[in-house]
This record gives structure tokens, C-alpha cells and sequence, in this order.
């Protein structure tokens, strides 16, 4: 396959093996964060946010599920961005796990699938390029970046919450996009949540949201995909979305939400300042740029979601 539609051996693993050694939280309250693409505005806020909580008295754990990095392609800014999120916990995105050991013949390392057009796939694999050559110039920051898991596996209340990047064979993949359940696929799911004995399933990669919950085999199930926290995410809306898990009723302001096992996931709103934000994205990646060209409409407009398409019935 084409560079930036392939997927290298590097991001597998096996469902069984992902949730063997879960790592116990002390926190009241889970922010998973995906897709932040560099964006210094949305981590601004995501910081805001988070000290609102624990100045009302809840303590919040913030976890990177990758692709922190794609935007930022100057020195400052990826310095900025990559010093901020590897002082949380954080695990790889493919743009993170290419900057770190680039991948041959792996191009953005996206794994597009074929819906996705080859313009948009070509012009991935440039802004890639040039993310890398900035990377190049901070050889620690890149040894950090090389030193992180690829998922992790959370005990939150007593449930494994596995926290990935795409789905639970590979680091790039698309099991968990918006697009695989508007198409009902559900043998997969069902098998992922068998095999792996994960309680809920948190990931990002495929820029869209979804939220899911269902019984597979008498137990009670949870898929969230924030989309991008970093990026629109519904249409006519430049805000971003991070996932919110807790154990306590959600707080007011979700875009939406479910509830599954007493486990509470929202997918709250990003609202960074989208105006210094447009500023520096066009200075790094003025009109005619691959960035440009592929996701300005999409940083002030928004994807073409609405909040009731986010959340998807049981397919069981």
C-alpha cells in the first residue's frame, strides 16, 4: 500500500494482552485528550477547565492519547507542546510514534482507508515531513516521545477504561471511527471487548466523534471517540471536544454523553481562543500549504456533525 495508507507491523498488538496489567486511578475524574494537533489554545483551556473542576473540590487526571503533536511545526511551538502533555500521562499517536522512529514507506503512518481521498493522504504524508524535520532539531524531546506506550489500561472505579489511539489491533486503526459504526459493524466490537476484558474503550485517531454502549455477553460495554480536541468537531463549531469520564452525574455543558456501569463519559467542549489560534496556524501554515489546504475550512468551520449524530443505539 501507498505511503500514509499503510500500516506498519510496529502498531499492533494483540486485543488479549491490553488491559493484563491495569494501571489503578486515585482521581475523581478522567480528561482523555486525542487530537490536540499542536494547538497551544486548546491545552490552554483543557488546563482551565480541569483547575475549575479541582477548585470544586474533584482532582482530575489528564491522559494524551496521541497525536498531541501535528500542527506545531516550529521550534517553539513543538518544544511548547510536547514539555506541556509529557508532564501528564501520555501514551503515542501515529504522528508522535513517526517522530519519534519514523517508519519506512509509513508516510504519516495514518492508515487511511480508501473513503478517504488520495489528495488528502498526500499532502498528510507533507505536513508529516515537515513535522519531522522540526522534530530532527530536539533529539530529547524525540528520546521521550520513543519512550511512551502505545495504549494504557486504567482501573477507574473499579473498571478497566483501555485508553488508546485507534483501535485494539493497531495504532492507526479505524475500528473505532465514526464511519465503522454508522456502518453497523459489530463482530469486531464484540470480539475486541471479549478478548481484551476491557469495561470501556477510549480512543481518537479518526477526527470525528462517537459515543457507544451496550451489553456484550451479559456485560455492560463503552466505546467514546473524542475526535479532536484540538480541531472542530461539529459543524458551524470551531470548539474542540475531550473525553470526560467519572464516576459522579456528569457536569452541565456536555455536548454529549452516556452512562454504562455507573461510569459517567461526556464529551465536553474544547472553547480555546479559535482567533490567536487561526493566527498562529496561518503563520506556520500559510494559504497554499498542505495544512492549509486540507484543514483551515475545518479549524473555523467545524466537521458536519451535529450533536445527535454522536451517539450510536446498541448494534447488538
Amino acid at each position: 500500500m501507498s505511503e500514509g495508507r499503510s500500516c506498519p507491523l510496529a502498531y499492533r498488538y494483540e486485543p488479549a494482552s491490553l488491559c493484563a496489567n491495569p494501571m489503578p486511578v486515585t482521581e475523581d475524574v478522567l480528561y482523555v485528550i486525542g487530537g490536540l494537533y499542536g494547538n497551544p489554545f486548546a491545552l490552554d483551556e483543557i488546563e482551565r477547565m480541569a483547575l475549575a473542576e479541582e477548585r470544586q473540590g474533584r482532582s482530575v487526571k489528564l491522559v494524551f492519547n496521541g497525536d498531541f503533536n501535528w500542527f506545531n511545526a516550529n521550534d517553539d511551538l513543538f518544544r511548547d507542546i510536547n514539555s506541556r502533555v509529557l508532564g501528564h500521562t501520555a501514551s503515542l499517536g501515529n504522528v508522535d510514534y513517526e517522530l519519534a522512529a519514523p517508519s519506512t514507506g509509513a508516510g504519516c503512518g495514518c492508515a487511511y482507508p480508501e473513503f478517504v481521498d488520495q489528495g488528502v493522504v498526500e499532502r498528510s504524508n507533507q505536513i508529516m515531513a515537515r513535522l519531522q524535520d522540526v522534530a530532527g532539531a530536539h533529539p530529547d524531546i524525540q528520546k521521550r516521545l520513543s519512550s511512551l506506550p502505545r495504549y494504557h489500561c486504567l482501573l477507574f472505579g473499579g473498571l478497566k477504561i483501555l485508553v488508546l489511539h485507534g483501535d485494539p489491533e493497531s495504532l492507526a486503526g479505524w475500528g473505532l471511527a465514526h464511519e465503522s459504526f454508522a456502518a453497523g459493524n459489530s463482530e469486531k466490537l464484540t470480539e475486541w471487548f471479549r478478548s481484551s476484558g476491557a469495561d470501556a474503550m477510549v480512543s481518537t485517531h479518526t477526527c470525528l466523534p462517537v459515543l457507544w454502549s451496550g451489553e456484550i455477553e451479559g456485560r455492560r460495554c463503552l466505546v467514546a471517540n473524542n475526535g479532536a480536541s484540538g480541531m472542530g468537531n461539529l459543524s458551524s463549531d470551531a470548539r474542540g471536544l475531550i473525553a470526560r469520564l467519572s464516576l459522579s452525574a456528569p457536569l452541565s455543558g456536555s455536548v454529549a454523553g452516556l452512562e454504562s456501569g455507573g461510569l459517567h463519559v461526556d464529551l465536553m467542549p474544547v472553547d480555546f481562543d479559535i482567533k490567536a489560534w487561526l493566527a498562529e496556524f496561518d503563520h506556520i501554515w500559510p494559504e497554499g500549504s498542505p495544512a492549509a489546504i486540507s484543514y483551515r475550512k475545518r479549524v473555523l468551520e467545524g466537521a458536519s456533525l451535529t450533536p445527535g449524530d454522536l451517539v450510536f443505539p446498541s448494534i447488538f
